[in-house]
């Protein structure tokens, strides 16, 4: 399909005029293409070609809209560090409407109603780091939104510096937040509440659209889908940073990637974002934090929702829901087939290991991918080896209760644990190089993380620890 034979519909815009606001995107000046995603094209059917048409351009800086556009910002509220704030929506982002169940959006368009006196723009910095983050999370099995190119421009925007500004253009199966529920309740519109219930069921949960408990089952499900995604999170060692209620999405998605890290040496206590001195969004802590957004969820729900039931569901989270998420994952990074009770103590050991080892988190599962009994080549990569060592003995006394070989045992582990992730410092040079015109890095990390279990020869440096000045370092929300 060509660009101009994109129709898009608006589902959206079929609920009252509180869910939302027209907004026109705003151009950038002197758009150039950064970059196209011929796979993000595919799940839209658009032709692998899209990219070079003068279109695609005008398409993100919103110059050109498809057939059946109606551009709008959503309304929402949030939890953002634990207090309410009751005006949020897409300040900056614009819906363009939805294609073969994508929805489309433009962030960085220019302000809307919500924008909060702010000026609706994105940096270049941050969209590169949407851009690529968004993809490789998606080819590392971890539910997330996608993305299908970005724009840089000639626009200034003054942040802590003064930068230039661009678009991306971001797809989801669902915008539909925790916040969005929030808003409704919080202004006690609960008819509108309601409604919002309805549409998550239809454009999300289509299976219980004719169930008579399908609130509450879609309370459930959305539980279940915030553990997963959780646990992932918590296994391949990625931190999101700002885990408001207003970030958090009804589908389990990753969404807004801010001031987002992935792991570099393990600390279970690190905080990716300058902004949170508390540490409240720590990687440590996003499992609570995960149980905590669904308690406001819960409470937003209430009016159409028993408390009593969604209660026991968060009751079962905290206690097997998470947990056995957790697990799983984990036994899977650790080539792990049989399921035994004492499996989570030999977790708990291994993070406690981790985490006085100062080793690097992925290096170390890649490592131990190919493990066959000498742990020589895990003693060089970790600075405390003592304590891999003492856990490698349970290790070794578990992998005697299972029944295949170490050699299927490594190979199921090489496909489960990356050698490439996309961090921080590999982001910024892609970044530097960008702000200079040059835009090979973005592409060259954009190929490494679609590709994140593959021995990449020419990238193998990649797979190195990060060197020692950039090692878990923080960023700012400011994009």
């Amino acid at each position: 399909m060509k660009l101009n034979d994109i129709i898009l519909q608006t589902p959206y815009l079929q609920l009252e005029s509180d869910f939302y606001s027209l907004s026109d995107p705003q151009p950038l000046q002197e758009p150039y293409l950064v970059s196209f995603n011929k796979e993000a094209a595919k799940l839209i059917g658009l032709e692998s070609t899209a990219g070079s048409d003068p279109s695609f351009i005008a398409l993100l800086n919103g110059t050109f809209l498809p057939k059946g556009s109606r551009p709008f910002a959503m309304c929402y509220a949030g939890h953002q560090f634990g207090h309410y704030n009751p005006w949020l929506g897409d300040g900056r982002a614009c819906n363009l409407g939805s294609i073969n169940g994508w929805n489309l959006q433009l962030k960085g368009s220019g302000d809307t109603l919500y924008s909060r006196s702010a000026d609706g723009r994105a940096a270049l910095r941050s969209s590169i780091r949407e851009y690529l983050m968004s993809e490789a999370m998606h080819h590392l099995g971890i539910p997330t939104t996608r993305a299908l190119g970005i724009i840089g421009s000639k626009t200034k925007i003054l942040r802590d510096n003064m930068e230039y500004a661009a678009i991306v253009m971001r797809m989801s199966t669902s915008w539909v937040r925790f916040g969005s529920f929030e808003h409704f309740y919080y202004t006690k519109q609960y008819a509108k509440l309601e409604a919002l219930a309805e549409y998550v069921i239809t454009e999300s949960f289509p299976h219980l659209k004719d169930d008579e408990d399908r609130f509450f089952k879609m309370f459930c499900e959305i539980l279940h889908r915030t553990a997963t995604t959780t646990a992932k999170w918590q296994a391949v060692g990625f931190c999101h940073g700002v885990m408001n209620t207003d970030n958090m999405s009804i589908e389990g998605l990753t969404i807004d990637y801010g001031p987002f890290s992935m792991l570099d040496d393990f600390n279970y206590n690190y905080v990716c974002n300058h902004k949170d001195p508390a540490g409240r969004y720590s990687y440590g802590e996003q499992p609570n934090i995960s149980y905590w957004n669904l308690t406001k969820l819960s409470k937003a729900l209430s009016p159409i929702i028993s408390k009593e039931r969604m209660q026991k569901q968060l009751d079962d989270y905290g206690e097997f829901i998470y947990p056995n998420a957790y697990i799983d994952v984990m036994r899977i990074k650790l080539g792990l087939k049989e399921k035994l009770d004492d499996d989570i103590e030999l977790i708990k050991e291994l993070v406690g290991a981790l985490q006085d080892a100062y080793v690097d988190y992925t290096q170390f599962f890649r490592t131990l991918s190919h493990y066959d009994g000498d742990r020589s080549a895990l003693y060089d990569i970790a600075m405390n080896p003592v304590v891999v060592d003492d856990w490698l003995k349970l290790y070794d006394k578990r992998l005697g209760k299972e029944k295949y070989s170490s050699v299927q045992r490594n190979k199921a582990m090489l496909k489960s644990n990356p050698k490439y992730v996309l961090k921080n410092y590999m982001l910024q040079e892609a970044i530097t190089l960008a702000q200079r015109g040059d835009f090979s890095m973005v592409e060259t990390l954009l190929h490494i993380g679609r590709n994140p279990y593959d021995e990449l020869e020419e990238f193998e440096h990649f797979a190195q620890e990060t060197p020692q000045e950039y090692k878990n370092i923080g960023l700012s929300c400011s994009s």
